[in-house]
């Protein structure tokens, strides 16, 4: 069965899972750990990626973050790569270390994003890699402690996560920890990790319950949320598919769609790749920096030359859309 094409989009949640191949161990001591977090932090900053939530164990690892200008693909590849090439170095071994794909769910941030922040966080107490939680706030391989102020990190974005459980850092604080206290006894969750229909509905009885009804949910293995969730992230991806120029004459048409935009504000083409910050330039350039990235699947930097601004500004832009 052929592989099912990556869902990703500058700004999309993503929980990734990494696992070593043949269930093999991808660190091996504490050098490993420091040198897979080391190459995972500067890169995100790098590429605008934010990371909420991670945890490295023995042979496998999650990451809750949104993909950034580069996308998913990009970030992942270089991250691998780069641990695999040191770790192999290390270790005077060859070969692959990690299984060949590692595993990215498009999740539903408004139902599944604490969930997925405390199902993380809490691998490695359920792994007994740290004997309880007071252990787990200072163990340095896992971003509960960076959350709950006990290890600093300049790279992980506890800023947003704590938003999520209060205004205030202290509340915030208290109600993450008891939050992430009360998930303890829930034990594995595999609804969160799982696949397709049993895990977007959070188990085979929601399951059995609905066909039993005559009820039928849309699921996708790609994707953690509602049938409604599914059918709006693949219709995007769909729509995006179908409006995406080839390579051969992309440039031909991003300067077509500039010019006709231009055209409609009563805009001069020329100020608008000055870099000109007027009102009406600076609206039709958010525009055009939606339209061509999001809908044209047009690479971010290629927007930014055509339109006199730098990649991080379209970045900001496209990731801004609706706010």
């Amino acid at each position: 069965m052929p592989r099912q094409a990556r869902l990703d989009v500058v700004g999309t949640l993503h929980h990734v899972i990494i696992r070593g191949i043949e269930q093999r161990q991808i660190v091996d001591d504490r050098k490993d750990r420091d040198s897979f977090v080391a190459r995972m932090g500067p890169l995100a900053l790098e590429t605008g990626t934010a990371i909420y939530a991670w945890a490295l164990l023995t042979n496998h690892a999650h990451i809750l973050l949104r993909s950034g200008t580069d996308g998913l693909s990009k970030f992942m590849r270089r991250f691998l790569t780069g641990y695999s090439i040191t770790y192999n170095r290390r270790h005077n071994r060859h070969g692959h270390l990690f299984q060949n794909r590692y595993k990215s769910i498009v999740c539903d941030e408004d139902v599944y994003f604490q969930e997925l922040v405390r199902y993380i966080h809490l691998n490695p107490l359920r792994a007994k890699l740290a004997e309880n939680q007071l252990a787990l706030e200072r163990y340095s391989w896992c971003g509960h402690g960076v959350v709950t102020g006990k290890i600093k990190n300049d790279w992980q974005d506890r800023e947003y996560v704590l938003n999520c459980f209060g205004n205030l850092p202290k509340t915030a604080i208290k109600n993450y920890r008891e939050f992430v206290e009360a998930g303890v006894a829930a034990g594995r969750r595999p609804e969160l990790v799982g696949g397709g229909l049993v895990r977007s509905l959070g188990g085979w009885s929601q399951v059995v319950s609905l066909r039993r009804h005559g009820d039928r949910e849309l699921a996708d293995e790609r994707i953690l949320g509602s049938g409604d969730f599914v059918r709006r992230i693949l219709d995007e991806a769909e729509e995006r598919q179908r409006h995406h120029f080839s390579a051969s004459d992309r440039r031909r048409k991003v300067r077509e769609i500039i010019t006709r935009v231009c055209e409609e504000e009563a805009i001069n083409p020329k100020e608008l790749q000055s870099g000109s910050r007027r009102r009406p330039i600076s609206l039709a350039r958010s525009r055009l920096a939606r339209k061509l990235v999001d809908v044209h699947g047009v690479p971010m930097a290629m927007v930014a030359r055509e339109l006199g601004v730098s990649t991080s500004a379209i970045s900001k832009i496209v990731r801004c859309k609706g706010r």
